[in-house]
């Protein structure tokens, strides 16, 4: 079988899904997991791998190969059919199943679909994925002793008990505006916020998965341009955004303004240390330094760790971590929760927030430190010489300033003000942001890197 290497890639599985993700090819990668789990585990055990899917237009497909090929290798299937990924991951957690895969493209277009695995309770990435590319390339004839079975279960009712357990949001007067994007977590999200005692204001919260009014990101500012509408026109007390397959948080202001994954951050840190002093609390490279002094600032383990959702759940484990997040909106909650990222569980835990301090998120964030950041930059390179172009602006940075290089470079300037060039795992791009004091000294931080990067791109690209 010709396999596209590439679809393989740091993380996850992710391709268009009609050029790239042949039914063959899944079959085969759905066979080759299976059979490693087995050789993994305890051979006399029948395992048993939990399969969600979005609501994107090939997944019934997807998911019909990919359950033949786990069967095939003796597993059996648990399809708990289509909703968010958190419902994977709760699916997991719930039946202590020996794995999991959620078929979904995320937040990429809607042609495009992939596969999130899990081994046992853990993420399935990195090295694990390599092997799995190797094994599918050149397949291993299976031994399976039986074919596995399929059965259907429903969880959506114990997944939002879950999530509403210790929240009760009634009386609380929150107008809530919810934009689901056409994902698949708007019909679980509006049942979790209901359930909870809200009455949200529902938009684009029909599953569709050609996406017709917005790309399912919330990290764009376009997309989010809808709900900020809704939420100035209404009143609303704050304007909640899920991505694709619900695995990450946007939120927007009473006011209209976004509020980015790291002041979110700065937001659960407090709440979590007011009530577990001293925890370990964990962000990433791209996250403002004020969120790193605040945990400290209120008592707490402030973690500066890689990129990537299975990095960082990863990590939470090693550190002990309570809570951990991203600039892209993955909000993980271990305080109270199981430690993966779930966008309608973070939703719920921010109304929650909102609703016992009686403020918006503006009056609660009114005493951080006033910082200029850019937004994500992204700058065209090629996959072959990204890291090296990483490695040479750390090494020339170094000779003046401190440098973390947890994942890429973060290079610290004085007085809170930094630079970061890191390269993207899932694509052929180099990610750039800075963070100073004042709009001049950012510009200045940023002109001054992104010349020393187009220097070394050319110089290794001629």
């Amino acid at each position: 079988m010709l396999v596209p290497a590439h679809v393989f890639r740091e993380y996850d599985i992710r391709g268009v899904a009609d050029r790239e993700l042949s039914s063959d090819l899944i079959r085969s990668i759905g066979e080759e997991f299976g059979a490693m789990l087995v050789e993994e585990g305890a051979k006399e055990k029948t395992l048993r791998i939990a399969v969600g899917c979005d609501c994107r237009l090939s997944s019934p497909r997807i998911f019909q190969a990919l359950s033949e090929g786990l069967m095939g290798a003796g597993v059996d299937v648990v399809d708990v059919g289509v909703g968010p990924t958190p419902l994977l991951y709760f699916a997991v957690h719930h039946l202590g199943a020996d794995g999991g895969i959620m078929i979904t493209g995320s937040h990429n277009a809607g042609d495009e679909n992939g596969l999130k695995l899990m081994k046992g309770k853990a993420s399935f990435f990195g090295d694990d994925i390599r092997r799995l590319r190797d094994r599918v390339a050149l397949p291993i004839p299976s031994t399976a002793q039986r074919k596995g079975s399929l059965t259907s279960l429903d969880l959506s009712k114990a997944y939002v008990d879950r999530l509403c357990e210790g929240i009760d949001l009634s009386g609380s007067g929150l107008k809530v505006v919810v934009d689901a994007g056409n994902g698949s977590a708007g019909p679980l999200g509006l049942a979790a916020l209901r359930q909870a005692g809200l009455d949200p204001d529902p938009l684009f919260c029909e599953m569709d998965g050609t996406f017709p009014n917005h790309h399912p990101d919330p990290t764009v500012v376009d997309n989010l341009a809808p709900l900020i509408a809704r939420v100035k026109a209404t009143h609303g007390s704050v304007g909640i955004a899920w991505d694709g397959d619900g695995d990450r948080l946007g939120a927007v202001d009473a006011s209209g303004e976004i509020v980015w994954g790291d002041k979110l951050m700065v937001l659960f840190a407090r709440d979590v240390l007011q009530k577990r002093p001293g925890a370990a609390i964990l962000g990433e490279v791209k996250c403002s330094q004020t969120l790193y002094d605040d945990i400290k600032k209120h008592g707490g383990r402030a973690i500066l760790w890689k990129t990537g959702h299975s990095n960082i759940k990863t990590k939470m484990k090693e550190e002990g971590a309570l809570l951990a997040g991203e600039m892209s909106g993955h909000l993980f909650f271990a305080d109270r929760y199981f430690g993966y990222d779930d966008g309608i569980y973070g939703a719920l835990r921010l109304l929650q927030i909102l609703a016992e301090s009686k403020k918006t998120m503006r009056e609660l964030l009114v005493d951080l430190p006033r910082t200029f950041v850019t937004p994500e930059i992204r700058v065209d390179c090629p996959d072959d010489v990204k890291f090296e172009v990483v490695e040479r602006v750390r090494e020339r940075y170094r000779k003046d300033h401190e440098v973390i290089d947890v994942d890429g470079a973060r290079i610290l300037f004085g007085e809170g003000a930094w630079g970061l060039v890191r390269a993207s795992n899932t694509g052929p791009v180099l990610v750039l942001r800075f963070e100073a004091k004042s709009e001049a000294r950012r510009d200045e931080l940023r002109a001054q890197v992104e010349r020393t990067v187009a220097e070394e791109r050319k110089a290794l690209t001629g």
